[in-house]
């Protein structure tokens, strides 16, 4: 048999106010952008997107930013720009 990771459950995707507020402000994104349907656009879209489990949280990593998920409750918890070292 073989090994499936395992990955968020995208429909079960939400957060708190001020989670989706650091969000936002982390990612500089418009005050009126709604994070959980960025987050699931991410994830169907994003062709280099990477999602790994480690210990209680999911980290979504693109070429841009590293998003962060609870493992247990689906909840975004916060976002960063990826700093890219050269």
């Amino acid at each position: 048999m073989t090994y499936v990771p395992p990955r968020p459950n995208i429909l079960l995707l939400h957060t708190t106010p001020l989670g989706a507020a650091r969000v936002r402000r982390n990612l500089s994104l418009c005050p009126d952008t709604d994070v959980v349907d960025f987050v699931q656009r991410i994830m169907h879209t994003v062709p280099d997107c990477n999602i790994i489990h480690r210990g209680k949280n999911f980290y979504i990593h693109t070429c841009d930013f590293i998003i962060t998920i609870n493992a247990h409750s689906n909840t975004i918890i916060t976002a960063h720009k990826h700093i890219h070292k050269y």
